[in-house]
């Protein structure tokens, strides 16, 4: 799969079969959508594009939004090479973008950069300026411009039941199973491993300490969760706590992760944390010792649950 980070720099000999959206979490809605895409390229021995943008449109166009994402841009690539697509563009969004009329953005991104024969869109597809034109309207543009436009029906869509809204709301309450149902896979966390306060350590339990640079990615709700991660080739399965350690009167939300059977010095490494289950609210115990006692039952049922997935 290729990767363009503008549709002018799109390679455009080979005609394309085009689809247009965010996709955030690429979950088994979208899948079904792309597994579409992928088929008809392939009926019809053209390109099959995903047109996506970056940063996402309410970002820009609101500036109070603080809406978050499932994905970071670069776990939204790594899911989405996994489809079978031949190439993601990925289309700065702005202001001035966004000032297009549906004319002009049909002609410049569908027609001129991605040479584009077929559309498959959602039957509530918008576009233009204002959002303002429709899947008729781009029909109309079709029969103009020698392309054609599949709807997606509300039928299939809803037969998914599956958004990327349910998918947020599910993580931000700790939902994390309802969460990896919908998307199909477990939710990830991506980012450096720091140097903490290394209270984990001295309470028998050491952690990675996990900073993710990217402000936008949605954070699920604080409390203590299984996970695993593979490292160097290797999985290893784990506990991670998100939260503010309130039991030594901690402030600021860290991400934590205590590794089992293993000990290495993961600092300043890049890692990737799939969360599996989640255990318990974070508390704020009466003691230290009543805090080693809750992660100590903690570490029990997390290794009863990953014993059952082996």
């Amino acid at each position: 799969m290729k990767r363009y980070t503008n549709a002018k720099t799109y390679d455009n000999k080979m005609p394309s079969v085009v689809t247009i959206g965010t996709f955030d979490g690429v979950h088994i809605g979208h899948k079904k959508i792309i597994e579409r895409l992928v088929e008809s390229a392939e009926n019809s021995n053209i390109e099959s594009v995903i047109l996506t943008f970056f940063p996402h449109p309410r970002m820009v166009l609101q500036q109070d939004s603080e809406i978050k994402l499932i994905n970071t841009i670069d776990e939204r690539m790594q899911i989405l090479k996994k489809t079978g697509l031949s190439s993601v563009v990925v289309h700065p969004f702005t202001k001035e973008f966004s000032r297009l009329t549906a004319g002009e953005y049909v002609q410049e991104m569908l027609v001129n950069c991605l040479n584009v024969r077929h559309v498959i869109i959602g039957y509530d597809h918008r576009f233009g300026r204002n959002r303002n034109s429709n899947i008729t309207d781009l029909a109309s543009y079709g029969i103009e411009n020698n392309f054609t436009v599949e709807e997606i029906s509300k039928q299939d869509i809803d037969d998914v039941a599956v958004s990327s809204t349910k998918i947020r709301e599910a993580l931000s309450k700790g939902d994390i199973t309802k969460a990896n149902t919908y998307l199909g896979y477990e939710f990830m966390l991506t980012g450096i491993v720091v140097k903490g306060k290394k209270l984990g350590r001295k309470l028998g339990y050491p952690t990675a300490n996990l900073y993710i640079k990217e402000a936008y990615k949605l954070i699920p709700k604080n409390g203590v969760y299984i996970v695993k991660s593979s490292i160097d080739g290797q999985i290893y399965y784990g506990m991670m706590n998100i939260g503010v350690n309130p039991t030594v009167n901690g402030t600021q939300q860290t991400i934590e992760t205590h590794f089992f059977d293993t000990s290495f010095n993961l600092y300043d490494k890049k890692i990737q944390i799939e969360m599996l289950k989640r255990i318990r609210d974070e508390k704020k115990f009466d003691s230290i010792e009543e805090l080693q006692e809750a992660m100590q039952q903690d570490e029990d049922y997390s290794r009863d649950y990953i014993n059952s997935l082996l």
